[in-house]
C-alpha cells in the first residue's frame, strides 16, 4: 500500500486530497492544526511530530496556508503594509513548508518515484504580477517557490526519482477564499483535488523544481 502525508488536511483542499487518496488505496497520515495541533509556525512542534513518523511516503502534500492571519487582510497597496502581518505570512506560507522540507530526505524513498508538492499561488509569480497589491501574501508565495526549487536541487542528489514542485490550484471555493472570490470563476475543493492529483501523477523527475498550475502548465517565476 502506498503512503501519503498530507499537511493541512483539515482545510478545503487538504481534506479533499486526503479523501481522494484514501479512495485510491493510499494509507494517509493527516496532520493539521485544528485536528491534532500540528502548527507550521511552531518549529519545535513540527520537528517533534515529523521525527515521530517512520517509514517513507510516496507523496507528501503541503496544503497549509492563509490569506488572512490574525485579522490582517491582504494589502491593497504599500500604504497599508504592516511588518507584523508580513512576518506572519512568511512564517506560515514560506517558513512552514521549509520546515517540512527539512525532513524530506528522510521521509521520501530513495529507490522509487515519490512526490513532494507544496501549494503555492499564481499571485506569487513575479513575472505574472500586473496588478500589484497583496504584498505580503505575494512575497511569501514567491519565497516558498524559491524554497521548493532549492529543495528540489538538493533532493535530486540523493533521491534520483523524487519530484519536488510548487502547485497553483486555481481559484477554489473554500473558507480561505470566500471573501475574495468576487466574479472570479472558482471550482469546488473536490474538483481542485482531482486536478492536482492528476498533475502529480503525470509529473516526472525531469519536472522537479518547477511551478505548475492545476492543468499541469508551467507558471512563470
Amino acid at each position: 500500500m502506498k503512503k501519503a502525508l498530507v499537511i493541512g488536511a483539515s482545510g478545503g483542499i487538504g481534506q479533499a486530497v486526503s479523501w481522494r487518496l484514501k479512495g485510491q488505496g493510499f494509507d494517509v497520515t493527516a496532520l493539521s492544526r485544528s485536528t491534532n495541533g500540528f502548527d507550521l509556525t511552531d518549529p519545535d512542534g513540527v520537528h517533534h511530530t515529523l521525527n515521530e513518523l517512520s517509514g517513507s511516503f510516496d507523496l507528501i502534500f503541503v496544503a497549509s496556508g492563509a490569506l488572512e492571519i490574525n485579522g490582517a487582510e491582504p494589502e491593497k497597496s504599500f500604504r497599508t503594509l504592516s511588518a507584523q502581518a508580513m512576518m506572519d505570512q512568511f512564517a506560515l506560507n514560506a517558513v512552514g513548508p521549509a520546515l517540512i522540507l527539512r525532513h524530506a530526505a528522510r521521509l521520501l524513498p530513495r529507490d522509487r518515484r515519490a512526490v513532494f508538492a507544496v501549494l503555492s499561488a499564481r499571485v506569487g509569480s513575479i513575472g505574472d504580477n500586473r496588478l500589484g497589491g497583496w504584498v505580503s501574501y505575494r512575497a511569501s508565495k514567491a519565497a516558498v517557490n524559491q524554497i521548493v526549487h532549492t529543495a528540489a536541487i538538493e533532493l535530486a542528489r540523493t533521491h534520483k526519482q523524487a519530484i519536488c514542485v510548487a502547485l497553483h490550484p486555481g481559484t477554489v471555493k473554500t473558507e480561505f477564499t470566500r471573501k475574495y472570490l468576487g466574479r472570479h470563476p472558482a471550482v469546488a475543493p473536490g474538483t481542485a483535488a482531482a486536478n492536482l492529483l492528476s498533475v502529480m501523477q503525470r509529473l516526472t523527475p525531469d519536472d522537479t523544481g518547477g511551478f505548475y498550475d492545476w492543468a499541469g502548465k508551467p507558471v512563470p517565476w
